[in-house]
């Protein structure tokens, strides 16, 4: 039976020796750039390689965190960081950017490629694609049920890697942009100020989930095919590393001792992993459920003191302990001849052996040496990584060899094993490669002004004003019209509408989250996109992109901005699978300009999704939905912050996951002299909360001002933003 790998955290080296001492297989850890922890410590590259080293020598495994978005003008930096960490025998590297996945596939082709949770990867069709791109394991979203990771583990024969305790996001990793737009800290960067963790609509923390703690469930996760669990916490402390990571290795190897007896965790064990510096309490995780109220810390989170009779003995027994490997040191002493020893660590698969020689053995004249002097010096293991288990010595006569000598032979001998163990481990890089250059053939003219809308009312109201290229309709909204009888409707008009404007095309938007209990609804969704007056889709996620894939969708594909494009290798991904991109919110203007936004489509106008969530806040506040009204699509909510401002909220029904929005629009009406520049672009507006009449309006607007024709009253545009346009993130 192949056992599951326990995968720690180490946001330090002390962490990093902590957590191999309390019996971690593998540890992640970031480096000085790329790492989605920008304010851990992080390690040094020294401290990388030294980390590779020290977990090699006693057989764990060390994964770097790469798991940022790569920003074009950052890219070139990339190979230099990661060639000394390759060559050293880095065991895998975690990764978010599709660009930078691809890139280190090609350049660095003997180390493993490990999709991070950040992909936000729900299902088997998004796991396949990542398979395709030379991933060998994923790390899924938080939020899949243990049926769901066990159908993706069957589907692919991936390598399942989730996390079994420690902090969760309230958003499906990766599609967070609250921290950004509010202060211009990306989680996306690894600088989130958790915007999640502060209060709403009064004193009340509804986005605050509590700390997972799943030591409870290990056989059934095991049995699910997970292969690696892991450990969240790179911010915290090394005891808790080295803490909670004992008690987790503790019940794996209670499990494996005897998989079919009863399985019962001490409720000291469980004491300590409350005192491991927990936030508000503990819950099990997603594993068993899809939201609840249960798992919110309603009154306000923040971490609980750890007693100190705890952190000394974690200190005592892992942070102050040193691992070391048996050796066994063989020596001969035969005067006229060279002094000889051999060292062997056996105590693993393939047995490490080594002989060294050092200075010509004397006959003693007056002070031979004795065995309990060559014994002393020869024994000793110092700072090395060895200890000396057995020592056999040979010698003929009196013989004599000065101290010094015994001590070089002693430390050429360990030096030289601890090299051939670690030997195996490196590798020499390839011949530095370019940059994947865009497919530009597949570059298009997308200029012209798009709306996307989130219901049928808005929709009529924009298809009364002429000029636009592209309407974009929920899939959703074949349910919320009544068997589909509003979308015909609109169907009719948009035949109407495409004869006075030659060029317009009509998209069914595909839901924000596709998971498997969406997948008779998605057939449905099939079924709608063969018909004819539909000429493409939008695909929001990973997922969605390898069900067209895999139903072999003929039409047009457009990627929403939340598959993000940040440089030419994630680019031409995408172009390889023939997908129409949206640039990406976060970047600025001058970041954009960089990448090239020609063929691509840019949002111009619209609420920026800050959050979306398996979470409901409805549920969590009040009561679910569909308890309230039987049959109900789902609607609008909001919650307060504590500067009054108010951020909508839609509780979508039909694939049940929340949306949270900014408080104000973002709209760059006021850079339309850049925008116009930007010949082959398309321009999007995302209407969602805006009344019919006021999508028209907007709409009107910004025909105009692309146009040109800059209207002069903006008044009824209300608050809004710029966004990131100008500003960016770091």
């Amino acid at each position: 039976m192949k056992k599951v790998e326990l995968l720690a955290p180490a946001g330090d080296y002390k962490a990093f020796l902590g957590a191999v001492s309390a019996g971690a297989d593998a540890v992640y850890l970031g480096g000085s750039r790329f790492g989605a922890r920008a304010y851990a410590q992080n390690f040094t590259e020294e401290e990388v390689c030294q980390a590779i080293r020290y977990a090699h020598l006693f057989g764990r495994k060390v994964y770097l965190t790469v798991n940022t978005l790569v920003k074009e003008s950052e890219f070139a930096g990339l190979y230099d960081y990661l060639v000394p960490f390759y060559e050293e025998g880095l065991d895998g590297v975690i990764v978010q950017d599709l660009g930078v996945a691809a890139y280190i596939r090609r350049q660095f082709p003997d180390m493993e490629l490990h999709i991070s949770t950040q992909t936000t990867i729900t299902g088997p069709f998004g796991a396949a694609l990542m398979k395709q791109l030379g991933a060998v394991r994923v790390v899924p979203a938080r939020e899949l049920s243990l049926a769901e990771i066990r159908h993706i583990k069957e589907a692919t024969g991936l390598e399942i890697e989730t996390f079994i305790h420690g902090a969760v996001c309230y958003c499906y990793s990766g599609q967070c942009l609250f921290s950004s737009t509010l202060g211009g800290r990306s989680g996306n960067r690894g600088r989130c100020a958790q915007p999640c963790r502060l209060p709403y609509n009064g004193n009340q923390y509804p986005l605050s989930l509590k700390d997972m703690c799943t030591i409870e469930h290990i056989p059934e996760l095991i049995r699910a095919g997970i292969d690696s669990f892991k450990i969240e916490g790179r911010m915290k402390k090394a005891e808790y590393a080295a803490g909670v990571t004992a008690i987790y290795r503790k019940y794996i190897d209670r499990y494996y001792a005897d998989p079919d007896g009863a399985y019962r965790v001490e409720e000291a064990d469980l004491e300590r992993l409350r005192n491991l510096y927990v936030r508000s309490d503990l819950q099990d995780g997603y594993y068993y459920r899809h939201n609840g109220k249960e798992m919110v810390t309603l009154e306000q989170p923040g971490y609980a003191g750890c007693p100190e009779e705890l952190l000394q003995e974690i200190q005592r027994k892992y942070l102050e302990k040193r691992l070391t490997l048996p050796v066994k040191i063989y020596a001969a002493f035969v005067p006229g001849e060279k002094a000889s020893l051999s060292a062997a660590v056996s105590d693993r698969e393939e047995a490490c052996e080594i002989s060294v020689f050092g200075m010509e053995v004397q006959q003693a004249q007056k002070s031979p040496l004795t065995r309990e002097n060559i014994e002393k010096q020869l024994g000793k293991t110092g700072e090395t990584p060895f200890s000396c288990v057995h020592l056999e010595i040979q010698t003929k006569g009196d013989v004599f060899l000065p101290v010094k000598a015994l001590n070089e032979l002693r430390r050429d001998a360990l030096e030289q094993l601890e090299e051939k163990l670690l030997s195996r481990f490196r590798r020499t890089v390839l011949e530095r490669a370019e940059v994947q250059e865009s497919i530009s053939a597949s570059v298009e003219n997308r200029s012209g002004l798009c709306a996307e809308v989130h219901d049928l009312e808005q929709a009529y109201a924009v298809l009364k004003e002429p000029g636009l290229n592209r309407l974009y309709l929920p899939s959703d909204c074949f349910d919320a019209s009544g068997n589909g009888a509003g979308v015909y409707g609109l169907f009719a008009q948009a035949e109407v509408y495409r004869r006075e404007n030659p060029g317009f095309t009509l998209y069914l938007a595909l839901p924000h989250i596709f998971r498997e209990r969406s997948a008779d609804k998605m057939e449905e969704v099939w079924r709608n996109l063969q018909i004819p007056q539909i000429d493409g889709v939008l695909v929001r996620n990973l997922e969605e992109l390898g069900w067209l894939g895999e139903k072999g969708y003929a039409k047009a594909v457009q990627a929403d901005a939340n598959l993000y494009v940040w440089n030419r290798e994630t680019e031409h991904f995408f172009r390889e699978q023939k997908v129409q991109m949206t640039l990406p919110l976060e970047l600025s203007r001058k970041e954009l300009q960089e990448l090239s936004p020609a063929g691509k489509e840019l949002i111009v106008y619209g609420r920026t999704p800050l959050m979306v969530t398996a979470g409901c806040v409805r549920k969590t506040l009040e009561q679910c939905a569909l308890t309230q009204k039987k049959g109900k699509n789902g609607d609008f909510m909001t919650l307060t912050d504590r500067y009054r401002k108010i951020f909508p909220v839609w509780t979508n029904c039909i694939h049940c996951y929340n949306i949270l929005y900014n408080s104000v629009p973002t709209s760059l009406h006021a850079f339309s002299d850049q925008l116009r520049k930007w010949k082959k672009t398309g321009f999007r507006m995302i209407f969602t909360t805006e009344k019919p009449e006021e999508a028209r309006r907007i709409t009107t607007f910004y025909r105009e001002i692309l146009a040109g024709r800059s209207e002069k009253d903006k008044t009824f545009l209300g608050d809004y933003t710029s966004g990131y346009f100008k500003r960016g993130v770091e």
